[in-house]
């Protein structure tokens, strides 16, 4: 045989391996459901989709939802009927902004036209939720592009509104790497992430090393703690600073780039070190608002919760005591959710109602923030004062307040005592894109918590007594179909009693009781 043929053959063979490995991948990642039956979950959009009137249709109009579903989400099973509705429709109502521009897929905050919004009517407020929510959306092209959009969608340059709000955007797209392990987008989109963290920098860092921020540039326009106007070093930018470095010393990391990643470690070291000095009240107990005076704004918002969401404070020092006042009905718990300010305060809700006020009526916005963070305290923080007991409470409660006249809703904000949606008759709150629901459900309620490795960990946040039975079936995660169940007798999903975790349908970890499990 000539050298030629040898070449020749050597090269079909490889190429036959690759492409067998392509397609095992393939086949490996379109696995369908292994417990659940997908057509038993249709009777929810059906009903979505004859509820009200479909006012905009963008990319997947309400025909299609069902299609985009089935092929998209994982599937929920459990006893608590309101429970299992509202992930639906979450689902079916998220769908709904997703929009297909001349530059690919973007991800709207409202469906109809916002003046302040940029291209596309987009806006960049809620960006860090949209990611950490469509991580677990099968086709990653939605996140991917409309993030991509948002760096390069502007002549290869940033949207002139990205900086208009704050955001957590790397430690987004890292954490989605954590579902997906799409190592080559994450690297890709990293030297954009860089750059922008340079201008935050030049246009919000304060001379000691923290950053300030306008209320509204937050998100959370008509405060306690300060003004539209007002610069003030806010728990909210500056923990989403620290998360952003942490992010980008880790892609850094990944890259081989030493020297950047020590660069970016020490830029978050030294804002964990700023924050707990400088924002942390001693006398309160919380993490609050520094003026402009460089004195505590002295007022508990439910922002000071948020530094927990990327796993900031350090542990054993005495912040937890904080999460006292997560359950102190004087402090942010309330009928119908969680407050955005300390309830005793004298100015709690003296702002009127119709401005966006954030001085304590229930935002969904912060409540996803402050779960994720509760989650994160009860897997990564040794401490008493709140259990999974309180996690499921104000999931509930979170649950609860999704209605409006009967019928599921997700709106901007509502009251705290009634459950009333303060904006619900405005066709702009309707189907309101700014918070994260699914997400709680996956990662808190049911536990799967999403690591670089390859073992699966997964620790649930429901109290042993709650529910007898429930299921996560076809969740897309580092490749493989993960299904997560507890079956109390085992006589429901007939896989034995107890708690199991299935990779692709296998069996790799498994408790008798509902607790903490990782796989080998």
């Amino acid at each position: 045989m000539t050298l030629l043929k040898l070449n020749i053959k050597f090269i079909l063979l490889f190429l036959a391996i690759a492409l067998y490995g392509c397609k095992a991948k393939s086949a490996k990642t379109n696995h369908s459901a292994e417990i659940l039956n997908v057509d038993d979950y249709k009777h929810y959009v059906d009903y979505f989709n004859r509820m009200e009137d479909e006012n905009i249709a963008k990319a997947v109009p309400n025909d299609s939802a069902w299609s985009w579903m089935q092929k998209n989400i994982p599937l929920f099973d459990c006893p608590q009927d309101n429970f299992e509705e509202m992930y639906y429709f979450r689902w079916w109502s998220l769908r709904k902004h997703i929009t297909k521009t001349p530059e690919g897929y973007g991800i709207t905050e409202f469906l109809v036209e916002r003046s302040y919004a940029d291209k596309y009517n987009l806006i960049a407020c809620a960006l860090g939720h949209h990611i950490y929510e469509f991580r677990w959306v099968h086709n990653p092209e939605y996140s991917n592009q409309n993030v991509h959009l948002w760096y390069r969608g502007n002549d290869g340059k940033p949207m002139s509104r990205l900086h208009k709000f704050s955001s957590w955007t790397p430690d987004a797209l890292y954490n989605q790497y954590l579902v997906n392990k799409d190592e080559a987008y994450l690297i890709d989109m990293y030297p954009d992430m860089v750059s922008d963290y340079a201008r935050w920098e030049e246009e919000r860092q304060r001379p000691d090393g923290l950053f300030w921020q306008n209320d509204v540039k937050d998100g959370m326009e008509e405060s306690l703690s300060g003004g539209r106007h007002v610069r003030n070093a806010r728990p909210t930018i500056n923990s989403y600073m620290f998360a952003n470095a942490k992010a980008l010393s880790t892609m850094a990391t990944m890259k081989g780039d030493t020297e950047k990643a020590d660069y970016f470690n020490k830029k978050a070291d030294t804002l964990k070190q700023l924050i707990e000095t400088k924002l942390w009240n001693t006398e309160a107990e919380f993490f609050e608002t520094l003026t402009e005076k460089d004195t505590s704004s002295n007022v508990r918002e439910a922002i000071g919760f948020i530094p927990w969401y990327f796993n900031l404070p350090s542990k054993n020092k005495g912040y937890e005591a904080a999460w006292n006042q997560f359950k102190d009905e004087e402090g942010f718990a309330a009928p119908f959710g969680l407050t955005t300010a300390e309830r005793r305060s004298p100015r709690f809700r003296s702002h009127g109602t119709g401005t966006c006020e954030w001085d304590g009526a229930v935002w969904p916005f912060a409540t996803s923030q402050t779960l994720t963070a509760l989650a994160n305290v009860l897997n990564n923080y040794p401490q008493d004062v709140v259990d999974k007991s309180d996690y499921f409470h104000q999931m509930n409660l979170y649950v609860e307040s999704q209605y409006y006249r009967g019928r599921p809703y997700i709106g901007e904000y509502l009251d705290e005592t009634t459950g009333y949606w303060l904006m619900g008759d405005r066709e702009r709150s309707r189907y309101y894109n700014h918070s994260t629901f699914n997400d709680l459900i996956i990662t808190g309620l049911v536990g799967l918590r999403p690591r670089a490795d390859e073992k699966i960990e997964v620790n649930p946040l429901i109290p042993e007594e709650t529910w007898d039975w429930f299921c996560l079936d076809n969740i897309l995660y580092h490749g493989d179909i993960l299904t997560i169940l507890w079956d109390k007798t085992g006589e429901k999903y007939n896989k034995g009693k107890g708690f199991k975790v299935f990779r692709n349908g296998e069996e790799v970890a498994s408790a008798a009781t509902l607790t903490k499990v990782i796989s080998e």
